[in-house]
């Protein structure tokens, strides 16, 4: 399938996860007519239009379609691995020793900032492939294990190159506040002001890119030192994002909500009243169980809260070398239901539609006439298969922008 020949896909059931009266925007026996890398038009088969009677049929024996799969919270692009503090910890190590052994973020940013920019492609584009097998075809790549203006500005032109080498949407994010490197500790602030908010300029000067996101936690930033950062965001003209109340309550969604945050991630230790704020914002809710399950928290995020206050929720594997290391968007959909108790439905929008919101995609996730034509044909029977199963890839085929 080609973007210069335009071909009806027909004998299909659809979730087109556009909202309606049938659960996932459910159509059976429909077609899609595809042109142009987009979507023409959506319907029954037996109402196909005329003038697309004489195009190039693709029959689907009645799989199941549904839009590409998004994953909208990354950390793909990264040196080195951290295998050897997860056995550490198991082994009865303290986070002390881990540290002092070299584990942590801070092994990260010392592999990240040895590594090429052809070293990091090469180590990332297995994550991205894996991605790429389940459905996926939009990723977001955040920056942040580099700390320095250089290897944060590689890891985005390395977050670059991967859409040049695969078939893939690559969405690239700013996260220069993640973390103080060891040459600034105890100088939180100098960081921000003479690393991060430099290399935010230097990374926007050269297109690279799209969002930018801060990680407000206390083992991290406060609000107030993630403002400034999203002040010079604003100033440039860019969006925002923020990781917020994973570990505590620390008011980070409330700025967010503030600045128009397209999504807030983790978002743990949330409460009702973030929910309001993130509603009136337009903010969508990032649940990344994985993160939850590998650090083993117990604090649920507010499932209901979102939910009562109309909040978007998306899910995202958070793939880290740290508290993350999963390349899996359909056990983050099992996941998602498993421990957070969000329904089927709710999880594969987390990973279409609402995905797409957090990354500020109009023309991704559902599939209606004139989005672009990111699908993904499923061996299954019902939509609900693809967040029961666990260990199970019932991938038939993925179409990316037209393209088979």
């Amino acid at each position: 399938m080609s973007n210069s020949s335009p071909y009806l896909i027909t004998d299909a059931t659809l979730a087109t996860m556009v909202p309606g009266d049938a659960a996932y925007g459910l159509l059976r026996d429909a077609a899609i007519a595809v042109q142009d890398g987009r979507i023409a038009w959506v319907g029954q088969a037996n109402e196909v239009p005329d003038h697309y009677a004489d195009w190039q049929r693709k029959p689907m024996q009645n799989r199941l379609i549904t839009p590409g799969l998004i994953d909208c919270h990354t950390h793909i692009v990264f040196g080195g691995n951290r295998a050897m503090e997860f056995e550490m910890r198991l082994n009865g190590a303290s986070y002390e020793e881990v540290a002092r052994a070299g584990g942590g973020i801070v092994s990260t940013v010392s592999a990240t900032r040895e590594a090429t920019l052809e070293k990091l492609v090469e180590d990332a584009l297995p994550r991205l492939d894996a991605l790429i097998a389940e459905g996926a075809t939009v990723v977001e790549v955040k920056s942040g294990y580099g700390l320095d203006q250089e290897t944060e500005l590689n890891m985005l032109r390395a977050a670059r190159r991967l859409g040049e080498l695969r078939p893939v949407t690559v969405k690239t994010t700013f996260l220069g506040a993640h973390a103080t490197p060891a040459e600034y500790k105890g100088r939180d602030d100098d960081y921000i002001d003479q690393i991060c908010i430099p290399a935010l300029r230097a990374a926007h000067a050269e297109g690279l890119v799209d969002a930018v996101d801060g990680f407000c936690e206390n083992i991290a930033f406060a609000p107030a030192q993630i403002e400034r950062v999203f002040k010079v965001a604003q100033e440039l003209g860019l969006p925002v994002k923020l990781h917020a109340e994973q570990l505590s309550h620390q008011g980070g969604t409330a700025l967010a909500a503030q600045y128009g945050a397209l999504s807030v991630d983790h978002v743990e230790y949330a409460t009702e009243d973030d929910a309001k704020a993130m509603a009136a914002a337009g903010s969508v809710a990032v649940i990344l169980p994985g993160a939850f399950y590998t650090i083993r928290e117990t604090q649920m995020p507010p499932i209901d809260h979102f939910r009562a206050h109309g909040v978007p929720m998306a899910l995202a594997t958070d793939c880290n070398p740290g508290s993350s290391p999963m390349t899996s968007l359909l056990l983050t959909m099992n996941m998602g239901c498993t421990l957070f108790r969000m329904t089927p439905e709710e999880a594969l929008a987390g990973v279409t539609h609402n995905a797409a919101r957090a990354l500020g995609l109009a023309d991704r996730g559902q599939i209606a006439a004139g989005m672009r034509a990111d699908l993904v044909v499923w061996d299954v029977e019902t939509p609900g298969e693809l967040a029961y199963r666990i260990g199970f890839n019932p991938l038939y085929t993925r179409i990316h922008e037209g393209n088979q």
